[in-house]
């Protein structure tokens, strides 16, 4: 039995580059919440609009990825 070593390789790269890059984003999602708390405690104000936009766009996109890996996961979805 022969190993494709190659394959094995690009699929572990591909990997833990997408699970770096969703660790970031979610990592910015909660940067603007903070954005958020941040100008409360200044402020006063409710909201923060760039915080709120950075928080809710990360978040979207986090959970699309993951969204899609469930897609490509289970087979009803095919």
């Amino acid at each position: 039995m022969s190993i494709d070593w190659t394959a094995l390789g690009q699929v572990t790269a591909v990997s833990v580059g997408v699970t770096i890059a969703v660790v970031v984003v979610f990592a910015l999602g909660v940067l603007g919440l903070a954005r958020i708390e941040g100008a409360r405690e200044d402020g006063g104000r409710g909201t923060s609009p760039l915080g709120v936009a950075q928080s809710g766009l990360c978040f979207l996109a986090c959970a699309a990825v993951v969204a899609y890996g469930i897609h490509l996961i289970v087979p009803q979805f095919h």
